[in-house]
């Protein structure tokens, strides 16, 4: 299974606001919502271009859904407990999917609350609000949690406002090595070369200053044997 692995889209939500790895397969996600969302949702883009789907007006768009606050697409009338979990403080949800972080103010959208509710939305919600009464418009279940994953990663694509995980700080650390190497390695070259070039230029100064010399003495000489 290819696992797909994004660093950054923007830096809006901090370098540690979506530190949720996304262990799905986006290409299969792109399969599964064509499968499954369509017929409820589109992904359509600030000028109204359909991204996705076939404008599927049951459901939210879900363009920029992963990294935005439950409950926030205008004029869409969400469920009042969708609206309830979008309000309340990550640090409290009891499912403990929410992202959290100090660049965070409020509940997003995030790979491991996606993927939970995507699979069950109504008992999702009556978990993360303590409220066996809560109900999602959402009944679709997706059934398969590697689906979930796949469909959350897909949605990520199109959600420039989100920030996953980063790479292993090892890797990172031996690519700013290779790097700093290679810079250096570069740097020593164009001083090499620099230094080179600074002699070759000094040496050919020296040249034409003994040349200036040899051409006084034999003017010097011819002076003295005309004087002769």
């Amino acid at each position: 299974m290819k696992t797909l692995t994004l660093t950054a889209f923007t830096a809006l939500l901090g370098s540690a606001a979506m530190a949720q790895d996304i262990t799905g397969d986006a290409a299969e996600g792109e399969a599964q919502f064509a499968r499954q969302c369509v017929s409820c949702h589109v992904i359509a883009n600030d000028a109204g271009e359909v991204l996705a789907g076939r404008n599927g007006k049951i459901g939210p768009n879900l363009h920029g859904v992963i990294g935005r606050t439950p409950g926030a697409v205008e004029d869409f009338r969400y469920s009042d407990a969708i609206i309830a979990y979008g309000e309340m403080d990550p640090a409290e949800d009891p499912t403990g999917t929410a992202p959290m972080s100090d660049d965070i103010e409020g509940m997003v959208w995030g790979v491991d609350n996606t993927v939970a509710y995507l699979q069950d939305p109504t008992g999702f919600l009556r978990e993360a609000l303590d409220d066996p009464r809560a109900r999602s418009k959402m009944a679709y279940k997706v059934r398969d949690e590697q689906t979930a994953h796949d469909i959350t990663a897909y949605l990520v694509s199109f959600s420039p406002d989100f920030e996953a995980g980063e790479e292993t700080g090892d890797e990172t650390g031996e690519e700013t090595g290779d790097e700093a190497e290679d810079g250096a390695a570069s740097g020593d070259a164009a001083t090499g070369m620099e230094t080179g070039m600074e002699t070759e230029t000094g040496d050919m100064t020296t040249e034409t200053e003994t040349e200036t010399e040899t051409e006084a003495d034999m003017d010097a000489e011819t002076e003295t044997e005309t004087a002769n």
